[in-house]
C-alpha cells in the first residue's frame, strides 16, 4: 500500500473511530483528542500496519489504548452523567448505520458463503458482533466495553464510574442479554437456526 492510499484509508474510517471514542467516553472534545492522537500514531508508523488484520482493527487496537489514557486522565468526568440513567439508557443507542436502516434491516443483503467460507463468515459476524455491541444503551455499553474492549477490571471500573460492584454486575449482564437478543436478530434465524445458507460460526455460543 503506498503512503497517499494508506493516508486516506485512515482518514476515511477517522468518523468510524470517532463514534467508538464518543460511544466510550461521551465527551466530544476527548473523543476527538483520543482518535486525533490515534491517526498520529498511525501517521507516524505506516509500517508498523503489516497487512494481517484489517486496517480498522489495527487502528481500533491503537484507539483502545489512547481511550484508556483519556479515561484515566479525566477520571470520574468520563461517566458522571451516567450516574442518572437517560433516556438512551432506556432505548437504546442507534449507532448502528454502518449494517442496519432504521427499521433494524440489513442495508445490504450479507455477502454469499462461498469461498473463502470460514474467513468471510468470521469478519460478517465480527461486523455484526460490533454493530450489536454499538446498539447497546448509554451505561451498559460503556462498562461493557470498559470491560470487555478497555480490559478493564472491576475496580478501576468502579472508580470510574461511582457505580458499586453489584450494579456493575447487573449492567453487565443486561448488556450481554442485549447483544445475544441482537445477535440473534441479525445473525440466527428466529428459531436459533442459521441463516439459510450460512455456516454455524464457531462464536454462536450466547
Amino acid at each position: 500500500m503506498t503512503e497517499p492510499e494508506f493516508l486516506r484509508q485512515v482518514q476515511a474510517l477517522r468518523p468510524q473511530l470517532l463514534r467508538f471514542a464518543q460511544h466510550q467516553l461521551r465527551n466530544a472534545a476527548w473523543a476527538e483528542d483520543a482518535v486525533s492522537e490515534t491517526v498520529v500514531a498511525a501517521l507516524e508508523r505506516p509500517q508498523a500496519y503489516a497487512g494481517a488484520s484489517a486496517l480498522k482493527t489495527w487502528l481500533v487496537g491503537i484507539l483502545k489504548h489512547k481511550v484508556v489514557d483519556q479515561i484515566r486522565r479525566h477520571g470520574r468526568e468520563v461517566l458522571v452523567a451516567d450516574l442518572t440513567p437517560s433516556a438512551e439508557d432506556e432505548g437504546g443507542a442507534d449507532l448502528d448505520d454502518l449494517l442496519f436502516d432504521a427499521r433494524g434491516h440489513w442495508r445490504e443483503p450479507p455477502a454469499d458463503w462461498g469461498a473463502p467460507g470460514a474467513l468471510l463468515a468470521q469478519k460478517q459476524f465480527m461486523a455484526v458482533l460490533e454493530t450489536c455491541v454499538e446498539r447497546l444503551p448509554g451505561q451498559q455499553g460503556r462498562v461493557f466495553l470498559m470491560r470487555e474492549w478497555l480490559e478493564l477490571d472491576t475496580a478501576e471500573i468502579c472508580e470510574q464510574t461511582g457505580v458499586n460492584a453489584a450494579h456493575l454486575f447487573v449492567l453487565l449482564h443486561r448488556a450481554r442479554l442485549r447483544l445475544r437478543e441482537c445477535l440473534q436478530l441479525h445473525w440466527f434465524a428466529p428459531a436459533g437456526l442459521p441463516v439459510p445458507g450460512a455456516a454455524t460460526p464457531g462464536l454462536a455460543r450466547g
